[in-house]
């Protein structure tokens, strides 16, 4: 892969590099991305109650990755586009078409770029689990902001930065239950939930909704509720 090509983009190419290299294994529920199809029907059911139902909402998934998201997005009636920055993944989204039969637009462009190039054109906007990846998460803000309708809704999700976070999404999740692999997250790029509203602020975006996603080891189950320790969902719109 070529890095420089990357350099001023909003991209970090070792982020890539990683989920490059698991790509293959993005359908398959009993790998390192179970967690994201176990969250998957939580994560839709928010985006669903935020904007009202999906059924025929433009929606664009930033960082879609192979498609997990935006495929059940698809199979509640929306018209999905997600973009991304790792090839291989977006072939694997590609592929996974063909098996389930529903139909998403996918392409390989920065969030800058394509919101650019498409603004004001989408009723819902979604970038979760994708924030924590990036060298800039306002500038990713700013540009889902500019890719809305004036009556639009944004959905982020992200990992708040704290000591428990640290325990739980590093050392407990990739270390000691290893439900990720290991380097998965860097701390430091965590984002607290005031910082994530100021930049939706900085992008003329109100917040309407902050909702926490729990994990019991116990029961092995994900909810949402008010915790907002460790996981976090914030919806914003236009002001």
């Amino acid at each position: 892969m070529n890095t420089d090509s990357m350099n001023n983009e909003n991209v970090d190419a070792a982020e890539i590099e990683k989920f490059s290299a698991l790509a293959s294994r993005w359908w398959d529920t009993e790998s390192e991305f179970k967690t994201l199809h176990d969250i998957n029907p939580l994560r839709v059911d928010y985006i669903e109650l935020q904007c009202g139902g999906l059924k025929h909402k433009k929606v664009l998934d930033i960082g879609c990755g192979g498609g997990i998201l935006a495929e059940a997005m698809a199979a509640r009636g929306a018209e999905v586009t997600g973009i991304d920055m790792a090839e291989m993944s977006l072939d694997v989204a590609r592929m996974h078409l063909h098996e389930s039969g529903l139909s998403v637009e996918y392409q390989k462009i920065t969030a800058e770029q394509f919101s650019a190039e498409n603004p004001g054109l989408f009723d819902v906007v979604c970038c979760l689990e994708m924030l924590e990846h990036v060298p800039d998460p306002a500038s990713i803000i700013q540009a889902a902001a500019q890719a809305l309708k004036p009556d639009g809704t944004l959905v982020l999700s992200t990992l708040n930065r704290n000591p428990k976070s640290f325990l739980l999404a590093i050392v407990g999740a990739e270390y000691i239950m290893k439900m990720l692999p290991k380097g998965t997250h860097e701390y430091q790029k965590f984002l607290k939930p005031s910082e994530l509203a100021q930049a939706a602020r900085a992008a003329m975006l109100e917040v309407t909704d902050i909702s926490g996603m729990s994990y019991s080891p116990l029961s092995r189950n994900y909810s949402l509720g008010r915790d907002i320790d460790v996981n976090y969902l914030m919806t914003c719109r236009p002001q």
